[in-house]
This record gives C-alpha cells, structure tokens and sequence, in this order.
C-alpha cells in the first residue's frame, strides 16, 4: 500500500504501516470534506458526479446502497474498481472525462492529484467526484450518503428520509459506535499486531453485537419501524461478516446467523431490492482472501459457509 506525498505517489514500508506502537490498526481519517449545496461551488446536477467505488469495500457499499434507495442511478455514474489492488493502489480499467487509463489502468491516486496536484494522504474509496470541476468533493462515506440522500435526493425519487432531523442527533452518537466497534472492529481484529490489541477489539466488537441483537428484539430496524442511515452503516459489515471477517478477521465468538434477531435483520434488508442489489458474497471472498498475503499467504479462497439470506426473516 502506498500514499500521495505532494501529489507524488510513493510506495514504502514507512508509508504503509497502519498499526501504532500497540499494535492497534488505525484506520486513516478522511481528509476531503465537501459538500453538493445550491449555493456552493458543487451544486446538485444531473450527469454532474460521479462516485469512484469497489464491491470489496464496505465503506463504498454504503454510498451504492443509498444510490439505490434514492434512485440516482442515472443521476450519479459510478465506477467500480479491480478486486485486486496493486503497487498502485486501487485501480480502474475504464477512464471518466479526460482521466484516460494508461496501459489498462486508470490508478485512483491519479484522480486525487487531479484534483489537488500537491495532495498528502492515502487515495481512499469511496469518493464523490465533480465531473465539470475536475475535483473531489468528499472522501468520506458518511458525508456521501447524506449528499446523495439530502441536496441530490430531488433528482431522484425524493429522497428516503434516513436521517429525520429530529433523531439525528441520536444517529450521528449510535453511528460514532457502531463505527468503532463494529464497521471499524472488524478491521481492528484483523489487523491488530499484538494480543492486547487483537483481545481488545474483539471483545468490543461482540460487546456491541451483543447490544444490537438486544436492541433488534422489540424493533423492525435499528432506529424502529423505518431504515435510517445506521441500517445502511451496518449492513455491509452484516453481509461480510460470516463469509470473511468471522475466518479471515478472527472474529470468530459467534457467526451472525447465530444471533436470533441480527440474523433475521440482516435477512429483511437483503430482502429489499436497493439492498440486495449491491451484495456480491463470491466477490468479498475473492477481494479479501486473494489479495491478503499477510493473512492469507496461500491466496486460497474458501468454498464456504453455506449461506440463506432468503429464508424468511418474521419481522414484517
């Protein structure tokens, strides 16, 4: 893995660590904070902005999810990137606009030092991109999907509510937490580099499992009888957890489908169109066991576990 240093792309061992002196993994913040308003430099336009994502990458999975919901898939383009990441970073084989491949390959560092030439920082997914200004708007998932369902909403079917103004406060603290110890958990169980570190992590993650299965037994979805944007923050971990992070992350206390009212919950968002569209299990096993070599120096993908998202979830 490597960053951008004042618009260089550089590859090395300093550049690539990611755990601290604990061995904890840290994941780097997101440094492009815009935003699509009427008023300001990106304003809401159809065929204007385009979302640069994976299928392997969850935080990407969230911005395709919303897309969906809000029905902007003809509104905002979207790449997807190759499984398998190189020396490059993530990359793409088709080019947008003027950023053309060269030799097969359109690096996504490359639309980062489009943007701004003298960037510092890693060239993260997802991003939202400003087709007539040639620049990011964001690099964070959390912005994007309040974008695509706030100041874009009106150029698709309205918009699907996932953050009502009055119970946004209590979203933005339950999503801090559900960040931390289960989107990001995972990744600190997988990643961690000492037992206190791994120990840790771990036992936070089921911690918080633990409570969201408490939490879903008198509730249809996490914030009550309507998705809001925690359900959209939470599924993508849900879907990779017992074909990936329960082996390859260790995570491995209890699967989901061993959870009574999470496995249901998990069941009932993949039964809705928008959700279901943007899962591709076969391609997270390839994604994260075929390109891991420090957790998967084999590079063999495994056939399992037999999975039943269609069986009926009962929380109609």
């Amino acid at each position: 893995m490597g960053m951008l240093v004042d618009g260089v792309w550089r590859i090395d061992e300093e550049v690539s660590a990611m755990q601290n002196a604990r061995g904890e993994y840290e994941r780097v913040a997101a440094k492009i904070r815009g935003t699509i308003s009427e008023d300001g430099p990106h304003a809401p336009a159809a065929g204007r902005y385009h979302i640069f994502g994976a299928h392997n990458c969850p935080w990407s999975h969230r911005a395709f999810i919303v897309r969906n919901l809000v029905d902007l898939q003809d509104v905002v383009s979207a790449s997807i990137a190759n499984l398998r990441r190189n020396d490059q970073g993530w990359w793409y084989a088709e080019g947008l606009d003027d950023l053309e491949p060269v030799d097969g390959q359109l690096p996504l560092h490359r639309v980062y030092s489009t943007s701004d030439p003298s960037y510092t920082g890693r060239a993260t997914l997802p991003l939202l991109y400003d087709r007539h200004l040639r620049e990011i708007v964001s690099n964070e998932s959390a912005d994007i999907i309040r974008m695509l369902d706030g100041p874009m909403a009106a150029l698709g079917n309205g918009g699907a509510g996932l953050t009502p103004a009055a119970q946004r406060e209590e979203i933005d603290a339950f999503g801090a937490r559900i960040y931390a110890k289960v989107n990001n958990g995972t990744y600190r169980c997988g990643f961690a580099a000492s037992q206190q570190a791994y120990d840790e992590a771990f036992e936070a993650l089921f911690a918080t499992l633990d409570e969201l299965d408490a939490r879903l037994a008198d509730r249809r979805y996490l914030m009550g009888e309507r998705i809001s944007e925690l359900d959209v923050r939470l599924f993508p971990t849900l879907v990779r957890f017992d074909p990936v992070y329960y082996s390859h992350f260790k995570c491995n206390r209890r699967r989901i489908a061993d959870y009574p009212h999470l496995s249901g919950y998990l069941r009932d968002l993949y039964d809705i169109p928008a959700f279901r569209q943007t899962v591709h299990v076969a391609l997270y096993k390839r994604g994260y066991y075929g390109r891991s070599e420090r957790l998967n120096p084999s590079g063999v993908i495994p056939l399992g576990p037999q999975l039943d998202w269609d069986a009926p979830h009962g929380r109609g």
